[in-house]
Formats: C-alpha cells, structure tokens, sequence
C-alpha cells in the first residue's frame, strides 16, 4: 500500500481566501496541488506537483482580496511566514518597499503516513540521517513521520527544532504528525542554532530533528550535538551529496574538504595531480539521502565512504529505494558499491549484496574522449556492475571514440602497454555508447532491456529538437513548442534549456504533455 494521507485540512485554509476565490478551489481536485498562489494584479493560481498551473478565474488580484487573506491569519514573523493554528500549511508574504504585503503563497502542508518505510532499517539504525533535495519533493513530510517513528513506535526522547512551525504547524500544540516527539519552536531563523544547542542541553533528547540547516553557525551547532552522541535528522540546502561537498558554506556536515599538495612520486603512483582534495574529518551525518522525487531516494549509507570517493573522482553507486510500493515488499533497485582491499594490483570492486542485474562481476572502465555523463548514464540506464575510472591503472578495459583509431596514437600505445581490450565508439551519443558498452560485456542484444535502447534513441533524437529549437528562439525570440516526450525525456530538455539561458514550461496532460521554449521569463504565465 502507498503512503496514506492523515490530513490534508484543507478545507481551513480554503475559508482564509475571498469567495470569488474559494468558489474555483471548491471545484477542484487538490489532492496534488503543492500551492496556491496570489499576487496583485495578476490571476490567482494553483500549482501542482507535476509542475501543471491552473488558474482560478480570469479576474487580477485586487489588493483588498489580500487583505482579507491577510486579515484571516496571524501576524507575519521576522521571515514573512505564518500559519494556520492546528494545520501544517505555510502561508509566505511578499512586501513592496514600503512593507504592504502584495503577495502570497499558500503552501499545502500534509501529514502523510508510510513514505519512510523503506529507510526504515535506516531510521532503526540510530544514525544521523541527512537528506537533501529540491523544494516540494517531500523532505519535510519525511521529517515529520521519522519524527513520529522515532518517538512512538522506538520510544525515544525526540525534540523537534521547528522554524517557523514548518515541521509541526501553527500554534502551541504540535500536530500529531510528529505523534510523541516534543517541539521547540523558533522566533527567528537566525536563532536556530541556538534552538538547537538549547534543546540538547536542557532537555536531555535521544534525537534531534531540524529542517533546513543553511548557514555555517547551524553546522558547527550540529556537529556540537553529533558529538554529544545524540542522532541528529535534517535537511539541507543542496540537491545531491556532489552539490554539498562543493558547498564551503554547509561542507562541514559531510566532513569538511582540505587542499593536499602530494611528492612528485606518490602523485604517479595515485594518476593524479599534484594538488588533490581530501575529506578533512568524520562527517556529521553518518548517513546521507537525496530525495530525487517524491518516491525515489538515493542513500549513501557511509558518508565518509562516498565523499572519499567523489573527491578521489572515483564513481559512487548509492543505493536506490521507492517508497511508493507495499512495505513488506521494499526492494534496494540498485545497490551500493564499495571497494575491497585486495593483493593484487587493482582493487576489485564488489558489491555489499547482490546486484539486481544478471552479470556477477564488477569491471573498471577507462574513457577516452567520452562524455563521463552520457557513459555514467548508460551504465545507470542499463543497469550493469561497470564503474568509470579516472586511473588506466584501475582499469579493466576501454571505451574511446572512434576518431582515435588510429595506428600509433596514444590509447591504442595505452591499450596495448597496459594489455587492455578496448572498444571503440562511433559517436559521442547515448544509443553508440550503449553499443559499444554491451559489445564490450558481450552482451547479446536479445538478452537486453529493448526499452532501454528505445529510450536511448527517442533521448537522442528529443535533444537534438531542443538544440535546434533553442537556436531558433535565440536567433527570433520567439517561443517555440517542441513534441510530445515522456517525462524523463522532458526532464533532459528543460535542462538543456536552462544552459541556454531560456526558459521552459510543460504543457498538456499524459502523453500529450510537451515543453514549450521561451526567451523570456515573464512568458511562462501566458504560456498556453
């Protein structure tokens, strides 16, 4: 069974808005909208998950209509949010220059039940859990049920750190989303930390949960309270573990990076640069999450293991877990890699359990005038136990494109040196490396996924229309429609979209939804 909803209290927030309003939201169907949202002069509209946008009328909002709004809730904190007593929805101001608040979003905040119950050996663990992932995609919906987990079913001490009642709504009484956890809320934003420090030397907790550590005073405050030996569960600014260690602001959390300057001789010996960089000390978190939608989480159950890695520009395999199938048939999609110190000369790579794919052994691939992306994406899409390399010394075989076979250049000098087989690649695209990628395995064709190769060739043609569309709005500046694509295919598009600098809206419903390219920003209201 998916996840259960406990609550969605809309019907409290529906009765804050004006009747002009409240009689279009009455007639829809909210069970996914993640906002509404009013601003002067412009038409009030409701935002879904999906990125769909519906607009509730065709009148502007009136600066009295935000008044009522206004009227109807209480008074604005220092960060321009407020709520609605007994509910979890977040009501955000935007103010002029003057301070006349003449726009609002309404965020629908729901308690929903089971969308951690495949981290939950994880949650047991008694480990400090971060997760990360963009705004909308369920952090705080899972801090409130690990919360409520935690609390109720392990009967730990837990203290909530709630700024702006974010994790347990307005009012006094927390709501029971977090079930027994206790809450201490946060006047102002730049008092977190020292709510944080507050909690665990006053109130004794098992646990800790903060949503959204964003300054660097918040992460010495939680590495204060990891080393008190209290587990600690939070968010971060950031979409991927890759963006957190890049972040000198909040990179502390996952142990901080140093500058290394190596000998001229262990350099050789490592194939790298002279200066590296290196994890400074143990992560504050054991366990990191990105929450890549609202189903899919990708878990690094060692932090310190998989900055090491990335920092080294070795592959990282995290496991990859949904949430939205039946708890007692949770399965691990794809599992976490890590080496395993052996004699020889290259390090063998296997698995901590057994790999959902049919090949047993683990190969180190060097590339040679490849895309890492494209090649990363094909070995993720298929689905097989290879790893890129950035060292020939690690290497088990070779991909390299096609121009450079040539007798005498220097992969093929490479190749035959280090006694390596090495394939050669047509093109720099998804569908030839693939080829050449199962070519390399002796992978019969029939024995692979057929969806996977279609998906390959439908990606390569769809960007090929983005490119050829997004010179076309630069050069005329005009938007511009691209057809019909899957979702992950649109996803690839508005992507390469945002590198161009434009801007993009999905349009449409089901297999009919495509993205049209805009060159202005303020087009995507009229889009459609």
């Amino acid at each position: 069974m998916t996840g259960t909803n406990i609550t969605y209290d809309l019907e409290k927030l529906i009765t804050i808005f004006p009747p002009s309003i409240t009689d279009f939201l009455t007639q829809k169907d909210l069970s996914e909208c993640i906002e509404i949202v009013l601003d002067l002069g412009r038409t009030p509209e409701v935002r879904f998950s999906d990125g769909r946008i519906d607009y509730l009328g065709e009148d502007s909002v009136t600066q009295e209509q935000i008044n009522q709004v206004v009227d109807k809730i209480e008074d604005f904190t220092s960060d321009n949010r407020a709520g609605i007593p007994g509910t979890l929805h977040r009501i955000s101001a935007i103010k002029n220059r003057k301070g006349t608040i003449i726009g609002l979003t309404c965020r629908i905040g729901r308690a929903i039940t089971g969308t951690i119950e495949c981290i939950r050996d994880i949650v047991e663990s008694g480990k400090s859990i971060l997760m990360l992932g963009k705004p909308g995609v369920g952090k705080t919906t899972k801090l409130r049920e690990m919360s409520r987990l935690l609390a109720n079913d392990l009967a730990k001490r837990v203290v909530v750190v709630d700024t702006s009642n974010e994790i347990a709504g307005d009012g006094d009484i927390p709501h029971e989303a977090i079930g027994k956890a206790r809450r201490m809320q946060v006047t102002r934003p730049e008092l977190q930390k020292n709510v944080m420090i507050e909690a665990v030397e006053n109130h004794t907790p098992e646990a800790i949960v903060v949503d959204e550590i964003g300054t660097e005073e918040e992460t010495l405050a939680a590495r204060t309270i990891a080393e008190r030996g209290v587990m600690l569960v939070a968010t971060a600014h950031g979409n991927t573990l890759d963006n957190l260690i890049k972040n000198p602001v909040l990179w502390d959390v996952v142990g901080g990076v140093k500058s290394v300057t190596l000998g001229d001789d262990e350099a050789r010996r490592r194939g790298t640069q002279k200066t590296i960089l290196e994890r400074e000390k143990e992560p504050t978190f054991q366990v990191i999450i990105e929450i890549r939608d609202r189903n899919t989480l990708a878990i690094y159950p060692d932090a310190a293991e998989a900055v090491d890695n990335i920092l080294r520009g070795a592959s990282v395999y995290p496991e990859i877990r949904r949430s939205d199938i039946p708890a007692d048939k949770v399965k691990v999609l794809q599992t976490s890699y890590k080496p395993v110190q052996m004699s020889s000369k290259k390090p063998a790579i296997q698995p901590e359990s057994t790999p959902v794919n049919r090949y047993e052994e683990t190969k180190n691939l060097y590339i040679y005038a490849l895309s890492r992306s494209i090649v990363e994406k094909v070995i993720e899409r298929m689905n097989v136990p290879v790893r890129v390399t950035r060292t020939i010394d690690d290497a088990d075989f070779i991909l390299a494109l096609r121009s450079y076979a040539k007798s005498g250049s220097k992969i093929i000098n490479i190749s035959k040196n280090y006694d390596l087989p090495i394939t050669f690649v047509r093109a720099n695209t998804l569908p030839q490396i693939q080829h050449s990628l199962m070519q390399s395995l002796n992978i019969d064709y029939k024995e692979s996924d057929r969806e996977n190769h279609d998906f390959f060739d439908e990606t390569e043609i769809a960007l090929q229309e983005a490119k050829e569309a997004i010179f076309q709005v630069l050069d005329k500046e005009e938007p511009v429609s691209l057809p019909p694509r899957k979702a992950p295919i649109r996803r690839l598009q508005h992507e390469l979209i945002e590198k161009h600098n434009l801007y993009s809206v999905s349009i449409g419903e089901g297999p009919d939804r495509y993205i049209k390219i805009l060159p202005d920003e303020e087009q995507i209201e009229d889009a459609g």
